[in-house]
């Protein structure tokens, strides 16, 4: 088993970080909202000073004002107050580029013949990286990343298996050198190049999903509606789970009818995570009044 690349030299040790992330989600989903800065640290055995720095490197924002984005009501919060119509069905086709939180996307969707085969005459290569939700398998063709999934739930082997199984007549390299720079600009909010695969309803969700902007939501049936089927939430909702490039498509944010955050492909922590430090690289500040 090959272990995770880092982004960078000098970037910090991200999956550590969601560790300890993914750690203080239990905490508050156990009844620990209120829990103050000193109490969450000894918690997770670390100084308060240590704790702090955590968070700042991570989220952004000091954590107190990131419990507020990892209790359960936000996600509600979110679809009722910042939700995102998806209204300009027009603008969804499969001949443009969509925005997803500041990071601009070129991508080229495989035509329904090409997906067809399954892969064959594909090569893809791929890789394990460091990523600020812990451990992502990358997976990219000459045309750009097709893949991108988490393990820090599901474990490296089934996170291995269940990405190449989507293209399984594909060939398949061992090569996180050659994905290192997608990568990274992936993490680091700079252009990235993107290759959809997958059936015709398939293509149109995604494209759906990449108009939803950072630190907004949507539902299924919204997404049925915008792409002209508002009798096929149940598919739409297939369609979003079968997403291959996690985090770039931002399946993470469709919730369910009222807002309750639903299943994720990759584990629910991980979803909860991506919706929180998203919240706080939209809203936070350097100058957070909750710091504390």
């Amino acid at each position: 088993m090959s272990h995770p690349s880092t982004l960078s030299q000098s970037q910090p040790d991200n999956s550590y970080h969601y560790h300890i992330i993914r750690r203080a989600i239990g905490l508050i989903d156990a009844g620990g909202t209120n829990m103050s800065l000193a109490e969450l640290a000894a918690a997770l055995g670390m100084s308060p000073a240590h704790f702090q720095r955590i968070f700042s490197a991570w989220a952004g924002v000091s954590p107190k004002r990131y419990q507020q984005y990892l209790r359960l009501g936000h996600a509600k919060t979110l679809l009722q107050n910042r939700h995102t119509t998806l209204d300009t069905a027009h603008d969804i086709g499969l001949s443009g580029s969509g925005r997803l939180h500041d990071l601009f996307l070129r991508w080229e969707a495989m035509s329904p013949g090409e997906y067809a085969r399954k892969g064959d005459g594909l090569t893809i290569r791929w890789g394990w990286f460091d990523s600020p939700f812990g451990p992502a398998l990358a997976a990219m063709t000459s045309k750009g990343i097709c893949g991108l999934g988490f393990g820090v739930e599901t474990g490296h082997i089934q996170t291995q298996n269940d990405l190449f199984s989507r293209w399984p007549k594909a060939e398949f390299i061992e090569d996180p050198a050659a994905l290192q720079s997608d990568v990274q600009a992936a993490f680091a909010a700079q252009e990235t190049r993107l290759h959809l695969i997958g059936a015709p309803l398939q293509l149109k969700v995604w494209e759906a999903l990449l108009h939803i902007p950072s630190g907004q939501a949507t539902t299924y049936g919204t997404i049925a509606s915008a792409i002209q089927s508002p009798r096929a939430a149940r598919a739409v909702g297939t369609a979003v789970g079968q997403n291959p490039i996690s985090w770039l498509i931002p399946c993470h944010r469709v919730l369910r009818q009222g807002g309750a955050l639903g299943g994720y492909h990759w584990g629910t922590p991980v979803k909860r995570a991506m919706l929180a430090f998203e919240a706080a690289r939209t809203e936070g500040n350097t100058s957070d009044p909750l710091t504390q």
